[in-house]
């Protein structure tokens, strides 16, 4: 009788799909349909020795599982990392790409692949999408920055066996919506009914999804709490502890920013303790002239630490890159800031890695003497970072591609001293927030 009475046909939506001439998802810079292509970039864009990845950007439609899943069984090379950037959309057909990842051992990172081609456009015009239809490898950049894999995107992302969050980029979830048409003129109870009984069912089937996908329990209870109109963006101890992104330090790639006195910057998250939290630290590498750039590190200021702390950095075991002298104080963060040579920043392009290193105050509140690498550089010692120091390994990848665009337009000498930059109250904006892309929920 329950038949006869309705007939629903029931979806699991994101915010605002409706057929109109331009959907929120269009105005918020997606695609109405999930897409898929080859990109190739220059060297390295994808991390270290990697210039070849998967894009796939755009809302995920009611078609789009047959459609990665026929272009991926294509794609000779099962280790290609994927690039996810998209506002989210059919939870079902989120979950059968998720599956099909699942079975491909896929790598998943959230980024956003802008087309050189498609640059008199926008992204997602008509031409612009013709382009990345056709066969072949698309010319591509890759950026972390402001990328975003929101709403039902985030269980097609869990589905990767190797899964990546950068520090610039952002993952949100939602409890989903249920949307059918009603034929008939039912009594409202069993309307209500109908509903209760389908967002059982989606809670059910989201539990055992992420559950087989190795998600904590907890990210499913958390996004029972979140209302459909809202996004909650995962904070980096939560991507940690839902078994997401388990890595203890990560870190963006060395990227050009175009501000009015461009340089190179690098953001990494490093775990504290057990990874119920996180701190922030930053590079930006400036050019002042042709013979000289400067060294700038930013960091979340440590309130457990007593004391001042130094820091050095290495490139390779006997080139010291930079000093870490007293730090200036911008709120909860902590500015080094020093003058680094044409002959250290070479060194350091010559190196996979660079080396960080802290000191430990002692109980009297006082770096260690017998371990600061100031006075072992005043007496010309070229060694490792002595004991007493916690270390760290952040990798260049980026770097030198980014050093030679800053000397493109870097003046041959400096016209006097002058700070790098005067820092912005909030030294690091695109950390920890929503990009400005996101849809509006």
């Amino acid at each position: 009788m329950f038949s006869r009475l309705l007939l629903f046909v029931a979806l699991l939506l994101v915010p605002g799909i409706l057929r109109a001439e331009e959907t929120p998802v269009e105005k918020a810079g997606f695609a109405k349909r999930l897409t898929i292509y080859l990109a190739k970039g220059p060297p390295n864009a994808c991390g270290a020795g990697c210039d070849r990845w998967i894009a796939i950007e755009g809302e995920i439609d009611r078609n789009a599982a047959a459609r990665i899943r026929s272009f991926l069984l294509a794609v000779k090379d099962p280790q290609l990392p994927i690039y996810v950037h998209s506002p989210g959309g059919n939870v079902e057909q989120s979950y059968a790409i998720a599956r099909f990842l699942r079975a491909r051992k896929a790598i998943a990172r959230v980024g956003r692949t802008r087309v050189g081609a498609c640059s008199a456009g926008t992204e997602i015009d008509a031409a612009c999408q013709k382009i990345k239809a056709a066969k072949g490898e698309v010319e591509a950049e890759l950026t972390t920055r402001n990328a975003m894999c929101v709403s039902a995107c985030a269980y097609l992302f869990v589905g990767a066996t190797d899964r990546e969050v950068a520090p610039d980029s952002v993952l949100a979830v939602h409890n989903s919506r249920l949307m059918f048409v009603v034929h008939g003129h039912p009594p409202p109870q069993v309307v209500a009914d109908f509903r209760r009984r389908e967002m059982v069912s989606a809670d059910r089937d989201r539990n055992l999804f992420l559950a087989a996908m190795g998600i904590s329990h907890e990210l499913s209870e958390l996004i029972r709490t979140v209302k459909f109109e809202n996004l909650h963006v995962l904070t980096r101890p939560e991507l940690y502890r839902f078994g997401i992104d388990t890595r203890p330090l990560p870190e963006t790639m060395w990227a050009v920013e175009k501000e009015t006195r461009p340089y190179v910057r690098k953001i990494a998250q490093q775990k504290k303790g057990d990874g119920s939290s996180f701190r922030m630290m930053e590079w930006r590498l400036f050019c002042e002239n042709k013979d000289r750039g400067r060294l700038m590190f930013v960091r979340e200021f440590d309130e457990g630490a007593a004391g001042k702390s130094m820091v050095v950095m290495m490139a390779g075991a006997t080139r010291t890159v930079a000093f870490g002298r007293l730090p200036a104080r911008f709120g909860k963060y902590e500015v080094w800031s020093d003058p680094v040579s044409s002959d250290i920043v070479k060194a350091m392009l010559a190196v996979p890695h660079l080396q960080i290193g802290e000191s430990t105050p002692s109980s009297d509140g006082k770096a260690d003497r017998k371990s600061d690498p100031k006075s072992d550089a005043k007496a010309d010692v070229k060694s490792d970072i002595k004991p007493g120091f916690t270390t760290f390994d952040i990798d260049t990848t980026g770097l030198e591609q980014g050093w030679t665009q800053l000397l493109a337009s870097c003046p041959a000498t400096s016209v006097g001293p002058k700070p790098a930059t005067p820092l912005p109250a909030a030294v690091s904006p695109s950390v920890n927030a929503v990009p400005a892309a996101s849809p509006a929920p």
